[in-house]
């Protein structure tokens, strides 16, 4: 099936091209006629996962099991420049928390570093592959443009003396970027690509699991469908980008002596707006201490979206959604966190925590009264149950919930104004008590005893519904509320450093929130009233001292869009 025909079915809303094309694979006659549907997910450890590659996973993993198939996961340790088994450990828990296993099947490239030489020495021997002594500004010099072929003056050396130079690379006779192995291809093809592209480079740097038994390590574009053959996979989905690299993965496959031929295909990666998703700019926020570390929640990395709150069906069910294309485009980050909400509605339980505390007085009510109410935990999940809250004569509220000289509309606490609050008692406001700078210390309001429960058994409409935490029993918490990143759609485009939001943060002291969350669990989700969705930080909370991350509002913009 053509490129042209791909994008036409997705313009048509068909469906996955991707799945398409493995259908008239494994059908009769097609080109794995019987064989098992075989995936892999190669990330580089040199780095956290991150939302982009999220999708990757979904696609990969995901369309294994569409069609009863196997993926592996695969560390592509081919540069040892800025890997370590800290990002080893970290991808693994990240791809178990998303929901997928991969039993036996984890490999690393490093596992096929001898393979791959000799495959490089196979080459030699076939005339298709040369030692080169071009520096890097030599072969950008000569590499030619659309009209001028690239030129190398080793290209017709010696085989003999080829695989001489190339077993003293090996063996650490020369120092760094003396020399490379480039494979012999066509100097005049439109593909850049193809140009005799470098296939391996000297680099005298202990790798993170093979030490210094190396110092020549292979590129990507050839270790990668070496990797792939080598371990039987019969469908290598990639990131658009490497559509342009697929002549060269189909040379590699074609002229070494491999085990099967894997098919790559290409899907566009995925763009969100308002982030940055390149790794090499999430390390400069993370090393320069523009965020906190890889798991910031403002971070689109897989720990930072999990610190923050969100749930693994919430971004599978993002990746489902978006789909797969051959086009790039860049999603909405409102997307994802109307992703998050429908799935925290269902399970999320409702509780109040009062953010900006001031203490109302209910003047009428006894002093030594305590009362008890039954309060539903979720009205999504009435198997949940309830839970139990107190109430007495001093409870802390919103300090937004009063005006002592309303606007036009507002309809909570002011002076001579009913409100009801949340599950309790109507309350009319009588009065305040102020500082002498202005600022409102102190609330009073009389209860009717007859509206327990928050009805009204004369019939008379109550507009404004305020929730509270009872002053006597409420716990004290810190709470982060976290916006944007960046203050612009597209921070890639410019100097991304310069447009991060000073307001990305916002750490509250002092917030009031019932005495049940002392027994929150990490990744455990609640509902804040009002507030909006909130977990408990698997950091810096301690029992002594509970933080909780405010992971999406309450208000859904992506819905008005």
């Amino acid at each position: 099936m053509s490129d042209e025909v791909i994008k036409e079915e997705i313009s048509e809303g068909s469906g996955n091209f991707i799945h398409t094309l493995i259908k008239e694979d494994i059908a009769p006659g097609g080109r794995f006629e019987g064989k098992t549907v075989h995936t892999r997910f190669p990330p580089e450890p040199n780095g956290y996962l991150h939302i982009g590659h999220a999708k990757a996973i979904c696609i990969d993993f995901g369309t294994a099991e569409k069609f009863g198939g196997i993926c592996n996961l695969r560390m592509d340790d081919t540069n040892p420049t800025k890997e370590d088994t800290e990002y080893v450990d970290a991808i693994q828990e990240d791809i178990r928390w998303l929901g997928f296993t991969w039993d036996d099947r984890f490999h690393y490239a490093s596992d096929y570093f001898p393979q791959m030489y000799e495959f490089a020495c196979q080459l030699i021997r076939k005339g298709l592959a040369y030692v080169c002594e071009m520096t890097p500004e030599q072969m950008k010099e000569n590499r030619g443009d659309l009209s001028h072929p690239a030129v190398s003056p080793f290209r017709d050396r010696p085989i003999e003396e080829s695989l001489d130079l190339f077993e003293r690379m090996k063996n650490g006779e020369f120092e760094d970027g003396k020399m490379t192995l480039r494979a012999k291809i066509d100097l005049a093809s439109g593909n850049f690509n193809l140009r005799d592209p470098v296939i391996y480079r000297i680099n005298h740097m202990a790798h993170h699991r093979t030490g210094e038994t190396w110092c020549i390590y292979p590129m990507y574009d050839f270790a990668h469908p070496i990797e792939d053959a080598l371990e039987h996979i019969t469908h290598s989905l990639c990131s658009l980008e490497f559509e342009d690299h697929r002549p060269l993965y189909d040379w590699v496959i074609n002229n070494i002596d491999l085990p099967s031929k894997p098919r790559q295909i290409e899907f566009a990666r995925l763009g969100i707006n308002n982030t940055v998703m390149s790794k090499r700019k999430l390390r400069t926020l993370v090393e320069n201490h523009y965020v906190t570390g890889w798991d910031d929640p403002r971070m689109p990395t897989l720990c930072g979206l999990r610190r923050r709150g969100y749930t693994p069906a919430s971004i599978r069910n993002f990746c489902d959604r978006i789909g797969v294309s051959k086009v790039n485009s860049t999603v909405e980050y409102g997307f994802l966190e109307h992703c998050l909400r429908e799935d925290l509605n269902i399970k999320a339980q409702r509780t109040m925590a009062v953010l900006n505390p001031v203490k109302l007085v209910i003047t009428n009510y006894p002093e030594d009264k305590t009362e008890l109410f039954e309060v539903e935990n979720n009205p999504e999940r009435p198997e949940d149950g309830t839970r139990t809250v107190s109430f007495s004569r001093e409870v802390w509220i919103e300090r937004e919930d009063f005006m002592e000289e309303p606007v036009k509309g507002y309809f909570r606490l002011f002076p001579g104004n009913e409100v009801r609050l949340k599950t309790a008692y109507v309350v009319r406001c009588t009065g305040c008590k102020k500082a002498p700078d202005g600022t409102v210390e102190e609330i009073y309001a009389e209860y009717d005893p007859q509206t327990r429960g928050g009805n009204t058994p004369d019939g008379r409409k109550i507009k404004g519904t305020i929730h509270w935490v009872d002053a006597k029993t409420a716990v004290d918490a810190e709470v982060r509320l976290y916006d944007s990143l960046f203050t612009v759609p597209d921070p890639e485009a410019g100097d991304y450093l310069q447009e991060l939001n000073p307001d990305s943060l916002r750490v509250l002291n002092g917030c009031k929130v019932e005495p049940s969350l002392k027994e929150a669990k990490v990744g455990q989700s609640f509902q804040f009233m009002r507030q909006g969705y909130f977990c408990l930080d698997n950091r810096d909370s301690t029992p002594e001292h509970l933080v909780f991350n405010r992971s999406v509002s309450l208000k859904d913009s992506f819905k008005k869009k």
